[in-house]
């Protein structure tokens, strides 16, 4: 089947992602529909990105005649079925291989023949995702990173079963909405988080094994290596239990200890201490500028 030039997108998820996601397509030009099973989110969607396009506008990077352009291309709705008829439907909700699939399902069986499949998974396979669905050779993997409207990469995944004209329209789509596409193989954590997530669990090993404190292993690694920010704060601004899930998924797959949790992190998750978003992780968030949380180490 001919895989035509991809105009019109449908965004499944108005979460962190999902909205980010969305407003990068609208703002491209591309008009874009973002679903999600409820009004709240939805509105907590339009919101964030109203607020995010009037910073590019202050900022000087969009003018008030792209602001309101983007904000008119897109739509907000509970209805699957209109996310489903678009040219590509992109999914960006809970990084559940269960759930997915189900969704995955329902997609397959309301979108359009010529339809194209991107799943937004950090660190599933996309052939779990692809095989439940009879379009295989239309589902790729494009993993956007956040912030998705300030960060500049995508990755596009294609499985064995991606058709080349598939890969090719994912592709340019990247390119169309302003990102630097990779290519990456259907491989666990793809490119990034293949050698993010061990480097953050590593770090806390370090930490656990009294190398050095938290302060010291983060500074060693912004002013040793010109990092933005050191691993432990990164590790907090991601979420701890987002890092432990990513890192349980990449150690079922390879079976290799350097993806395997420390005992560390699991304690932080089971005691509600997630990072920035519950105020506390390796750092406690309640002062400015954060100090690092005692650990009991």
């Amino acid at each position: 089947m001919t895989v035509r030039a991809i105009e019109t997108v449908g965004v499944v998820g108005a979460g962190l992602m999902g909205s980010g996601i969305a407003q990068t397509c609208a703002t491209a030009g591309l008009k874009t529909v973002i679903r999600d099973v409820a009004d709240a989110p939805l509105e907590k969607a339009k919101k964030a990105i109203e607020s995010s396009l009037g910073k590019f506008v202050e900022k000087g990077k969009l003018t008030d005649a792209q602001r309101t352009a983007a904000l008119g291309n897109l739509t907000f709705t509970t209805d699957l079925g209109a996310a489903a008829k678009n040219d590509l439907v992109i999914e960006a909700i809970i990084e559940d291989l269960d759930a997915k699939n189900a969704l995955w399902k329902e997609l397959d069986g309301i979108s359009p023949p010529e339809t194209i499949f991107a799943t937004n998974t950090s660190s599933l396979t996309v052939a779990a995702m692809a095989a439940v669905t009879k379009r295989a050779d239309r589902f790729v993997g494009l993993h956007f990173f956040s912030p998705v409207p300030l960060m500049a990469l995508v990755e596009v995944v294609r499985t064995v079963t991606t058709s080349q004209e598939t890969f090719d329209a994912a592709f340019a789509f990247g390119r169309r909405i302003g990102k630097e596409p990779i290519a990456a193989k259907d491989t666990a954590g793809f490119v990034v988080n293949l050698l993010l997530v061990p480097y953050m669990l590593d770090a806390i090993r370090a930490l656990e094994r009294g190398v050095a404190s938290v302060e010291d292993i983060d500074k060693g690694m912004k002013l040793g290596c010109n990092h933005p920010m050191g691993p432990l704060t990164l590790a907090d601004f991601t979420g701890l239990d987002i890092c432990y899930n990513v890192a349980e998924i990449m150690f079922r797959e390879f079976r290799e200890t350097r993806y395997a949790p420390p005992p560390l992190l699991k304690r932080l998750i089971l005691l509600n201490q997630l990072g920035r978003k519950t105020g506390r992780g390796f750092y406690d968030y309640s002062t400015n500028p954060p100090v690092p949380a005692p650990l009991g180490l």
